[in-house]
């Protein structure tokens, strides 16, 4: 039963415990099933002779009434909820029970009663066995008793048609049971690939009549070979019937909820925008312990099941390319931020903003800069950079918004560089994982330094560890192919993805960028936190310099110095400014902390 009330409650409507009980099939079986039974009322109201009480009017209109209500609830089904069958199962069982009562011979009465059969098929087939038993108990009292009133029929002219209408009712409800769980998954209860297509045609046909537009996310766990190769089978298993617990807390009843195979989940939303769904798998993503990535799509007119899924699949795969724990959305439609972005990134009016990278050991001698992109948006002017560059890679455009920012970047540092004559300046440019996969990104590398100049030595490309960590063939190639030509490959955020330790011995990788929420735990009140005084030993053993990112005061600056760090960034030396701004301030002697 807990495997029901899972399906129940996130892989099918509210209180439907089947993957067959969907809204479209139970009104249409329903519709047809009072159409059938009011069809058989009409012919029988017209043929049976008047030898006995009753009323052949009433008969009629009652059958007619059925036909009518059963034709309608075929048509506009899908707005009726699942919980509301049961009381139009309850209004036919009245309904029979009156055209048996009302029949105008006992031999049309004995036939109109054995459409109580339909009733123990409709109840069976998709309500649960507490609830089909109430509805076939009230059926078979109904049965024996209308025909019981009856004079001249014996009060066991009920027990055949009763009799008949509780075993198939339990025949109904065995096979139900035996096809419904073909489409369920039977470790987490959720519906299975076959369960999970199957609702997916529906809602489409459904979305088709309507004008509805379904939205489909794929989500995929993060590192569950991990789980599985290192904790076992069992602990992965108890691993993804957490993951289904939590996720059908989380979403609503409408929201379909599918196991699509091995550690990959589906949820189909019935009406929902593209950010929406965006917004939801961010949701779903947080509500876990698990890395996940996720794709997003939705659905187009005219757009068949398979690619829909097949769409989807490539936002999946995009998200897992950039460094896993992300959604990206693939679809045929931008928003207004991306089509903004779009013209922006084409009229040059993004901003390229630069923040200092300083010397430790010279006294906080700016040795280097950052390019940070800056964009204030027309229609949303609170965005920020991060969603900046999540709109990018989620729309195709981060291809185009890193050759920008790389151009700009590159341009600008040559007035850099002429500020500071005697020494030789590193310029640090961020690169997305979408980008980092591409065949052709080294490429397009190459061509932006022939056209700036800028030389490839004094180049630092920053890449986040988490991408490093996908371990794609291709970025590891791009990566190795980067560092023949002289540029150097920067691990950002250092010491918040998964890489091990032993990689960074095979990783092609120049810096290490410690991530600010390290800095941040530096404090006046006591000592620096050992884990800092480890990186940097690791540092010193490796021969990779270490960047600390995010300091803020002189005391995080003191206690940085003295464990031996090389290079940091942060507030405390600078913030992020315009082009001319740091010029100006290279310019002048070195002031820290202005």
């Amino acid at each position: 039963m807990r495997r029901t009330q899972r399906l129940g409650e996130a892989g099918a409507p509210a209180r439907v415990p089947f993957a067959l009980a969907t809204s479209t099939v139970m009104a249409r079986t329903t519709g047809g099933l009072f159409a059938m039974g009011g069809i058989l009322g009409t012919v029988l109201s017209v043929l049976m002779p008047h030898d006995g009480p009753g009323n052949r009017l009433v008969v009629a209109v009652a059958a007619f009434g059925a036909v009518c209500f059963g034709l309608g609830l075929v048509v506009i089904g899908d707005r009726v909820r699942p919980s509301t069958h049961q009381i139009l199962v309850v209004f036919g069982t009245i309904l029979i029970t009156v055209a048996v009562h009302q029949s105008t011979s006992n031999a049309a009465a004995l036939s109109l009663a054995s459409c109580y059969v339909f009733v123990a098929c409709d109840s069976s087939f998709f309500f649960s066995w507490f609830r089909a038993a109430g509805q076939i108990l009230f059926a078979v009292v109904c049965c024996m008793t209308v025909l019981m009133l009856r004079p001249e029929l014996p009060w066991w002219s009920g027990l055949i048609p009763s009799g008949v209408t509780i075993a198939v009712g339990c025949v109904v409800g065995v096979l139900a049971r035996l096809a419904s769980d073909a489409d369920i998954d039977s470790l987490t209860g959720l519906l299975n690939r076959r369960g999970f297509d199957r609702r997916l045609h529906l809602e489409i046909a459904r979305a088709t009549r309507t004008g509805l537009r379904p939205a489909l996310i794929l989500f995929d766990l993060d590192r569950f070979k991990t789980v599985n190769d290192e904790l076992g089978h069992r602990s992965g298993d108890a691993v993804l019937q957490r993951v289904a617990d939590q996720w059908q807390k989380l979403l609503g009843p409408t929201r379909i909820l599918a196991r699509y195979g091995g550690d990959e989940f589906a949820l189909l939303v019935p009406d929902m925008s593209e950010q929406g769904a965006i917004s939801l798998a961010d949701q779903m993503r947080e509500a876990i312990a698990l890395g996940c990535s996720a794709g997003v799509t939705s659905w187009q007119p005219g757009e068949s099941g398979s690619f829909l899924v097949s769409r989807a699949d490539v936002g999946l795969y995009r998200a897992k390319q950039a460094g896993r724990n992300r959604t990206v959305l693939e679809s045929s439609r931008r928003p207004p931020l991306a089509v903004e972005l779009v013209e922006a990134i084409a009229r040059e009016t993004l901003e390229v903003q630069y923040q200092p990278i300083v010397s430790l050991v010279d006294d906080g001698q700016t040795v280097g800069v950052e390019a940070l992109v800056r964009w204030q948006s027309v229609t949303q002017p609170s965005v920020t950079t991060e969603e900046v560059i999540r709109v990018a890679e989620e729309n195709g455009l981060i291809g185009n918004l890193d050759k920008f920012v790389l151009y700009r970047a590159c341009r600008d540092a040559h007035d850099f560089q002429s500020a500071v004559a005697d020494r030789r300046l590193i310029l640090n440019v961020n690169v997305s994982g979408l980008e980092l996969v591409e065949k052709d990104y080294v490429g397009r590398v190459d061509e932006v330094l022939r056209a700036t100049g800028w030389p490839a030595a004094q180049l630092v490309l920053e890449v986040t560890e988490s991408v490093l960590d996908v371990n794609t063939p291709t970025a590891i190639t791009n990566l190795t192919d980067l560092r023949t030509r002289g540029i150097r490959i920067a691990i950002d955020d250092f010491g918040t993805g998964y890489s091990s330790l032993s990689r960074l011995k095979t990783l092609p990788t120049d810096f290490l960028k410690l991530d600010g929420s390290f800095i941040t735990s530096i404090t006046s009140e006591g000592e620096a936190p050992p884990l800092l005084e480890v990186i940097a030993l690791l540092s010193t053993s490796l021969g990779l310099p270490v960047i600390a990112e995010g300091v803020e005061n002189s005391h995080q600056a003191a206690v940085l110095t003295a464990l031996g760090y090389s290079l940091a960034q942060g507030f405390y030396y600078g913030k992020p400014q315009s082009a001319r701004g740091l010029i100006d301030s290279l310019g002048t002697p070195t002031s820290v902390g202005t």
